[in-house]
């Protein structure tokens, strides 16, 4: 079988990425948040290039997530954020998995976990500093710190990270995010004040890691710059998009000025010229939305989406360029020859490249560049 479609993803460039993140980092550890099949990437393949290449910790947003990556061999400290109300965490707790807990009721599912398994749960404690998203709002520290010193002194928890998420680390004129450090920092006092002292304090995102050193602490947690994102708008810090996705040209026909393409048909070409057939659709991660505006490259030239984005296929507006069937159109790259870059999808699209990369179906092969 020949495929059609293919997301190369480039590993020199995660591992250049990791590497610009852990430097930046410092003393701080780095984790590697390899979460949504690590943004789109390959999880596994991303976790083991990054711990190469200076990430000290992984991070995954649920429990399966977490627990693939331990069947895949990899054994790094692990954290997982986000969970069922009705989950035993007894196999976390022999997968040797960190748990994030935002409230009473999650760390009494630990300690039940821990003394039906009789292995000590390791819990990150998480703060609502502002974000009104997961942890604890700030009227219920004081319960959730109390019971987490109740139930590291009966030995079923070792409470090993306080953390929060910000909500705008990307603008330090943002004073939402000032007081949330503040906040955050409130947090860190009241939890010594219940006779807590996790040594692994964690804040910072991105953004924030790479421009925002008060928030660095003891780990920062690399998302979206891992793959090659900037993060904070304006600026660059060197990193390197990893992902190309292009998918060949099945089909060339020339066509005459007033031709309808697609469904609708609500496009209808304005001169003679030829149209390329391309097999990625809405079901592959191309966004509905984004026709009209958004193009591919086809041989360093950018070709216009005609007409609507179907599930499978899309048809390209290639003028009178010499394009044959078996010619490789490229929707989003590094940029390096002239091709549209996931960012400018994201802005095509309406949302941000996040989306973009995840979105990146799951029938679209992955080809490792080590």
């Amino acid at each position: 079988m020949t495929a059609m479609t293919e997301a190369v993803i480039d590993l020199a460039a995660i591992a250049h990425n990791a590497r610009v993140l852990a430097a930046t980092a410092g003393p701080a550890g780095m984790m590697a948040v390899v979460k949504a099949n690590g943004f789109g990437h390959g999880a596994p393949q991303i976790a083991r290039t990054a711990l190469d290449h200076g990430a000290t910790w992984l991070g995954v947003a649920s429990v399966a997530e977490a627990l693939a990556l331990r069947a895949q061999g990899l054994t790094a400290p692990t954290l997982c954020w986000l969970y069922s109300p009705a989950e035993t965490f007894d196999e976390v707790l022999q997968a040797d998995i960190d748990v994030s807990a935002g409230s009473v009721t999650a760390l009494e599912a630990l300690a039940a976990a821990a003394e039906r398994t009789g292995l000590v749960a390791n819990v990150h404690l998480k703060l609502d500093t502002g974000m009104s998203r997961g942890g604890a709002p700030v009227e219920e520290w004081s319960e959730l710190f109390t019971w987490a010193r109740k139930l590291s002194d009966a030995g079923l928890l070792h409470i090993r990270g306080l953390w929060s998420h910000l909500a705008n680390a990307e603008d330090r004129s943002d004073p939402g995010l000032h007081t949330q450090l503040r906040e955050f920092d409130l947090g860190r006092e009241a939890a010594a004040v219940a006779g807590l002292d996790p040594p692994i304090l964690h804040l910072a995102n991105s953004a924030a890691a790479l421009h925002l050193p008060p928030a660095r602490h003891d780990l920062m947690r690399a998302g979206i710059a891992l793959y090659g994102i900037e993060p904070v708008p304006g600026q660059t810090f060197g990193l390197r998009p990893a992902m190309t996705v292009r998918a060949q040209i099945l089909l060339t026909k020339r066509v005459p000025a007033g031709t309808g393409v697609s469904y609708g048909p609500d496009f209808y070409t304005d001169r003679e010229t030829t149209l390329a057939l391309v097999p990625l659709g809405f079901a592959d991660g191309v966004p509905r939305v984004a026709a009209g505006q958004a193009a591919l490259s086809v041989g360093g030239v950018r070709c216009p989406i005609a007409g609507r984005v179907s599930m499978d296929q899309i048809v390209l507006d290639v003028g009178d360029l010499p394009v044959r069937a078996g010619d490789w159109a490229v929707m989003f790259g590094p940029g390096d020859q002239g091709e549209p870059t996931a960012g400018e999808w994201a802005g095509w699209a309406g949302t941000n490249p996040h989306e973009i990369l995840t979105g990146i179906g799951a029938r679209v092969p992955r080809r490792y560049l080590s």
